[in-house]
């Protein structure tokens, strides 16, 4: 019953209208969530921002990205977690793309990070048409959204303008949840930057793609949460539990798939796995055991439609996470995207 209720105000918050998934050749062209206008005109973001100076954008950003996700599929993936990593730490703003030492780019928590090439390239084409129009930011969550669509994820509508840092400190790469931490942290973390619950056990769904590194998780298989116990905490399924130690064993360099079930597939089975005990991260799996989020994951297991969804809400209010835009003067429209113009010129 709690969660037949919770489904029903999880649908009466999100979109009513269907969001569509994309076509493999053409440019997707689908109704997506509405949007409040608070939440775009409180940051001057605007759908049709770059409408008249630069209006073959989405086409440049979606021929480019779907060239390289041919060549490279798990560029999709690592490009959603670049997206996540730049607007958790100091908000959306491109600061993980600057590329100088002491940068969060270069920072230890940074090391595993994917697709900056993938971005490099698709600032060039655009700077060819539109130069000194687009920024690094806008273009970084355009980019995720198409990857998202490519992996048979939704399609939503990406409002536009915000401005590029000229400031990035490896320090701020640090406030990125690592997948070590309790609920109640992560919880604390989401709500300081404007985030809920709700988007914290959705946005954790992007696990349904994408690895990790066997290094990366050799505390969830040998040790217990707070490392004092030999077996791991929250609970791994014992059948997945031995295939993870003979694969990792000796913290090799072999990567593991975050959702063991549909690793290649944009869906909600992740959140089927946490119900089997096959959260690869802590985090995850104690999605499913605390009383305050596990209402939510049951009810994405039992109306897989709502992950599909919610997801597209839930990307929206990530990517307005302390943008800097309108006549925001710590803001700049860069050139390249590895330096601030200062740089560049």
């Amino acid at each position: 019953m709690k969660s037949s209720l919770l489904s029903l105000f999880l649908l009466s918050i999100i979109c009513t209208t269907s969001c569509g998934h994309g076509e493999e050749d053409s440019f997707p062209t689908f109704p997506a969530l509405p949007i409040p206008e608070t939440l775009l005109f409180d940051n001057l973001l605007s759908f049709d921002y770059y409408h008249q100076r630069c209006p073959q954008l989405e086409q440049i950003i979606h021929t480019k990205l779907k060239q390289w996700v041919a060549k490279d599929h798990t560029l999709a993936a690592s490009l959603l977690r670049l997206h996540f990593h730049d607007c958790f730490a100091t908000g959306c703003d491109a600061s993980i793309l600057l590329n100088h030492e002491g940068s969060e780019r270069r920072a230890e928590a940074s090391k595993t990070l994917r697709g900056f090439q993938v971005i490099d390239d698709i600032k060039a084409e655009v700077e060819k048409s539109c130069p000194a129009i687009v920024s690094c930011t806008d273009i970084l969550t355009a980019a995720t959204r198409d990857a998202t669509v490519l992996l048979g994820g939704p399609y939503w509508r990406v409002p536009y303008g915000r401005k590029d840092s000229r400031i990035s400190n490896a320090k701020d790469a640090e406030m990125v949840p690592s997948g070590r931490e309790s609920i109640t942290t992560l919880l604390e973390l989401f709500q300081s930057r404007g985030l809920n619950f709700i988007d914290l056990v959705v946005l954790s769904g992007a696990h349904t793609i994408g690895r990790t590194s066997c290094g990366a998780i050799q505390h969830r298989l040998y040790q217990g949460l707070n490392g004092t116990s030999s077996m791991p905490n929250p609970p791994l399924d014992d059948h997945y539990l031995d295939f993870l130690q003979r694969k990792c064993r000796c913290a090799s360099g072999d990567y593991v798939d975050l959702d063991a079930t549909t690793p290649t597939t944009f869906d909600s089975q992740f959140y089927a796995n946490l119900q089997k005990n096959m959260g690869l991260l802590s985090t995850d799996q104690m999605l499913y055991s605390d009383p305050r989020t596990s209402p939510i994951v049951n009810s994405l297991i039992g109306t897989p439609s709502l992950f599909i969804h919610q997801f597209s809400a839930s990307m929206v209010r990530l990517a307005n996470i302390q943008v800097l835009s309108g006549l925001d003067e710590a803001g700049e429209i860069r050139t390249n995207c590895n330096f601030v113009n200062s740089y560049n010129n």
